[in-house]
C-alpha cells in the first residue's frame, strides 16, 4: 500500500555528455544507458519514488534536432496521463537552453518536466552526473515544482527554461539566468524554490502543420546587410541578434524593413541580458526605428530562445499577427521574487 503513494517520476535518456563513455579513438562518445546512469546514483533508492526509464535517443546534444522533440513531447505527454508525477530529461549541455525551451512551449501541464546533463563525462574525476540527477528526480517529485513550466536543474540549482543560459564552455556551474536569477536550490536534498514564474510562456501546437526554417543574423561590426539579404533567400523566418538594446548599422535597417514585408523578422539583443527598448532611441537603425519598419520584438528573450519560439510559432502554421500576438504575451512574463505563502519547499 505505501508504494502505491510514491510519486512517480519518469526518466528520458537522450545521451550527451553525461552518458558518454571512453571511445578507441581516445576521446568519448554516448554510450551508457540511462538505466545504467540511475544506477550509478548514490542515494537515489532513498528518494522512495518510482522510476520508469526509457532510452530515447542516443545523441550528443548538438546532434537533437526539433523532431526529436516533437516525439520526446508526446512521450512526456503519455507518461503524465498514465500517472507521473513529473518528467526528467537527461541530455548533452550543447543545447539543453534550446531544448528545455522547447518542451517549456510545448508542454502546458503542470506537472514539473526538468532537463538535466552533466559538464563533465562519467570518465572524468569529479562527475557532475549522478549529483544533477538526483537534483532533477528531487525538483520533478516535488509539489513545490509544479506550475513553473519546464525547469533545468544543474549544480544544485533550479533555473526557468525561458531564462537559462549556458554560460561556460566547461565550468560545472555553467548554467545561469541572467536576468533573473535560478529560481531555487535543492539543499541538504530538500528542494526550495522561493520565487515563481507569474506567466507561463504561451502554449503552442505539439504537432506541426509545416515544415520551418528560421535563420539567426548576429549583427557585427562594419555589417551591411549583404549576407542578412542572402540568408533570408532560404528562410521562412528571421531572427536578428542586434548590437545594445536593438540597434543594427544605419544601411542594414532598410534590408530588414524589406524583408519584414515578406516574412517575421524577430528583434533580439546579442548582449546576452536586458530586454530590446521600445522608444528610448530614434536614430537610423535604432529599436524605435527597426519596431517602425516591421520587426518583432523579442523582448527579454535572448536570440536563441527567440529562434525557438519563431519556428515553432511558424510550424504551427501562424500567420504574421499571430506570431507578433504570441511574443507580446511571452514579453510580459515576468518572475514575482517574493517569498511564497506555500509550497515553497518540499
Amino acid at each position: 500500500m505505501r508504494a502505491s503513494c510514491r510519486p512517480c517520476v519518469a526518466v528520458f535518456g537522450l545521451g550527451g555528455t553525461i552518458a558518454m563513455a571512453q571511445a578507441a579513438d581516445g576521446g568519448v562518445t554516448p554510450a551508457v544507458s540511462a538505466s545504467d546512469l540511475l544506477a550509478a546514483v548514490p542515494g537515489l533508492s532513498d528518494l522512495h519514488a518510482e522510476l520508469r526509464v526509457r532510452d530515447f535517443r542516443n545523441k550528443p546534444g548538438a546532434s537533437l534536432d526539433f523532431p526529436d522533440l516533437y516525439e520526446l513531447a508526446a512521450a512526456i505527454t503519455d507518461v503524465l496521463n498514465d500517472g507521473c508525477a513529473g518528467a526528467v530529461v537527461t541530455q548533452g549541455t550543447d543545447t539543453i537552453e534550446e531544448v528545455a525551451y522547447v518542451l517549456d512551449l510545448l508542454l502546458p501541464t503542470d506537472a514539473p518536466v526538468v532537463v538535466t546533463g552533466a559538464m563533465r563525462n562519467p570518465t572524468m574525476a569529479g562527475a557532475d552526473g549522478p549529483a544533477n540527477i538526483l537534483a532533477a528526480i528531487r525538483v520533478a517529485a516535488s509539489p513545490c515544482a509544479r506550475g513553473l513550466g519546464c525547469l533545468v536543474v544543474l549544480n544544485d540549482q533550479v533555473h526557468a527554461a525561458r531564462w537559462v543560459q549556458k554560460a561556460h564552455t566547461a565550468s560545472t556551474a555553467a548554467f545561469v539566468s541572467p536576468d533573473h536569477g535560478p529560481l531555487g536550490q535543492v539543499i541538504e536534498g530538500r528542494v526550495r524554490i522561493p520565487v515563481q514564474i507569474q506567466h507561463r510562456s504561451p502554449a503552442l501546437d505539439s504537432v506541426p502543420r509545416r515544415s520551418a526554417r528560421v535563420g539567426l543574423a548576429i549583427i557585427a561590426f562594419g555589417d551591411d546587410g549583404t549576407l542578412i539579404e542572402a540568408m533570408a533567400e532560404q528562410v521562412d523566418g528571421l531572427v536578428v541578434a542586434a548590437f545594445g538594446v536593438g540597434h543594427v548599422p544605419a544601411a542594414v535597417a532598410p534590408v530588414l524593413g524589406k524583408l519584414a514585408e515578406r516574412i517575421p523578422v524577430v528583434l533580439a539583443s546579442r548582449t546576452g541580458a536586458g530586454p530590446v527598448h521600445r522608444v528610448t532611441y530614434s536614430f537610423p537603425g535604432s529599436e524605435r526605428d527597426l519596431l517602425a519598419r516591421g520587426l518583432i520584438s523579442a523582448g527579454y528573450l535572448d536570440p536563441l530562445k527567440a529562434r525557438i519560439l519563431l519556428h515553432l510559432l511558424i510550424a504551427s502554421g501562424l500567420d504574421n499577427a499571430g506570431i507578433r500576438e504570441a511574443f507580446a504575451a511571452d514579453d510580459v512574463s515576468e518572475l514575482d521574487v517574493s517569498e511564497l505563502s506555500k509550497g515553497a519547499e518540499a
